[in-house]
């Protein structure tokens, strides 16, 4: 407490010496002297009111003007009024507007730490308002909305319009952006300002926009994934991509392949069981975020799959973890599935089903699907010996066929499991999606690529041409943990 305290008289003798006025949409930082002590602005509402967008992030796409007068607001005397939600007599919608009004009021108050100021007289209302109570949340959702604040003596009215609740949420997070934690004069802590005059509209320029997590080459705690969840809905990402498989690792804990999990995880508390997975799709898809799980397969497919031998069912994967590491994979550890095993795609079904109980319904699966590496194939006797009693000989070509086959299988049990053949199903570009032959194994009406190509490689709009959707994953741009490549740029401390 004493700590605190004395926090608490530093931080007021300190910041009371300074104010901040925008110039060139930059906060600059004055001195002020006692005579005009009173006029002093903070740093976060300088940001907030600063240039044409504040601290609105990411700059809305249409017409936008902000006050650069705030006015005090209590987090907790904030009203809504949901009447305006197309459909809210349904559970689910007023579910979902009511758990975002929370939210809005959660965040602000996180703003000055919970130790925000309740002293202001300000009345703050939140009218929500949209045009269909459907809840999907895919590639073809409008996500846009428009926001009005009003101020009148001490009464804000804020209006938030939008065609789904998706894009109210938006305007929600809008609605936090507008509003910061000013320190005040006394112990009390901070004070909660916002706006008392903007309007905004805004949609997004993508319907994809995406951060991919990979926790299975490294575990991620579950608290952990549900806070990167909560950026990515403060910066209106919709995807999240959980890279949750790897050759490394298969942390998912089904009752039914118990076995996935006891070759394949780290250890014992480091699994990701089915209520944490519906966890995972329910949080985020109150804060806007799609979660689209990634398999990868066939490749990076090694740990957790050498079981089946025991089970007396063969190899349902080959190399595993085989050294020399090189001669058998792209990067250790190795380990690729065995597309001559039948049983492989029981095992493919019967995951498939325990997958379906905890995912959206229609919403997409990644495949993976990148870096098969055919020497290991080659290499293993059962896969050669059932290529030449098909009358394939062991060139490229016939491997590339059997490889697009595999997809092809996988697909099928897929839509076998969840009883119709809609599932968009992504795939990483790949020696199979080469624009000259890709139209022989992957069907555009049913994958969407993801093009990890450089970003002067044409193969993403080639692939465009031809019909296929395509994500835009450019890996000498958008990946963060390519810093050591000769073709990325970035810069250093030099």
């Amino acid at each position: 407490a004493v700590c605190l305290l004395v926090g608490l008289l530093v931080c007021v003798q300190l910041c009371e010496g300074w104010s901040w006025h925008c110039e060139n949409n930059l906060c600059i930082r004055n001195e002020v002297d006692e005579a005009n002590s009173t006029e002093r602005i903070s740093l976060p509402v300088c940001r907030l009111t600063c240039g044409q967008y504040g601290a609105i992030w990411p700059q809305p796409t249409g017409v936008t003007a902000i006050s650069d007068k705030v006015i005090s607001l209590d987090p907790a005397s904030v009203q809504f009024d949901f009447t305006g939600v197309a459909d809210l007599s349904r559970d689910d919608v007023s579910d979902f507007v009511h758990s975002a009004g929370d939210l809005f009021v959660a965040n602000v108050q996180a703003l000055c730490g919970g130790n925000c100021s309740d002293t202001s007289e300000t009345s703050v209302t939140v009218h929500v308002a949209t045009s269909s109570g459907d809840l999907t949340l895919n590639w073809l959702t409008d996500e846009s909305y428009t926001l009005d604040i009003n101020t009148r003596d001490n009464r804000v009215e804020v209006h938030i319009q939008a065609e789904t609740v998706y894009g109210a949420r938006h305007g929600l997070e809008t609605l936090t952006q507008l509003t910061a934690a000013t320190d005040t004069d006394d112990l009390y802590g901070y004070q909660l300002v916002i706006v008392t005059t903007a309007k905004v509209s805004d949609k997004p320029k993508h319907p994809h926009r995406g951060l991919l997590l990979d926790s299975a080459r490294n575990y991620l705690p579950l608290r952990t994934i549900l806070r990167t969840i909560d950026a990515m809905a403060s910066c209106k990402l919709n995807v999240f991509h959980w890279h949750i498989t790897d050759s490394h690792s298969f942390p998912i804990y089904m009752p039914t392949l118990a076995m996935l999990a006891k070759y394949g995880a780290y250890s014992e508390a480091e699994v990701y069981t089915m209520e944490d997975i519906k966890t995972v799709v329910d949080y985020a898809r109150v804060r806007g975020v799609r979660m689209i799980m990634e398999l990868d397969m066939p490749a990076h497919a090694g740990n957790g799959w050498q079981w089946a031998p025991d089970a007396a069912q063969g190899n349902i994967t080959v190399c595993v973890n085989k050294q020399p590491w090189n001669q058998y994979c792209l990067q250790p550890p190795c380990g690729q599935l065995n597309p001559a095993n039948r049983y492989l795609y029981t095992v493919l079904g019967k995951l498939f089903q325990e997958l379906l109980e905890v995912l959206p319904p229609g919403e997409a699966i990644h495949m993976g699907g990148d870096e098969v590496y055919f020497p290991c194939w080659n290499q293993t006797q059962e896969i050669t010996d059932w290529m030449l009693s098909r009358g394939l000989d062991l060139s490229e070509s016939s491997f590339l066929q059997i490889w697009g086959e595999f997809h092809k299988k996988v697909l099928d049990q897929w839509d076998l499991e969840i009883g119709h053949k809609k599932t968009p199903v992504l795939l990483w570009t790949s020696h199979l999606t080469n624009v000259n032959t890709i139209e022989r194994y992957l069907d555009k009406d049913r994958f969407v690529i993801e093009s990890w190509t450089d970003s002067m490689d044409p193969l993403p709009t080639q692939l465009m041409d031809k019909g296929y959707r395509v994500i835009m994953a450019t890996r000498d741009a958008w990946y963060l943990d390519h810093g050591f490549w000769g073709r990325t740029q970035y810069h250093s401390w030099r």
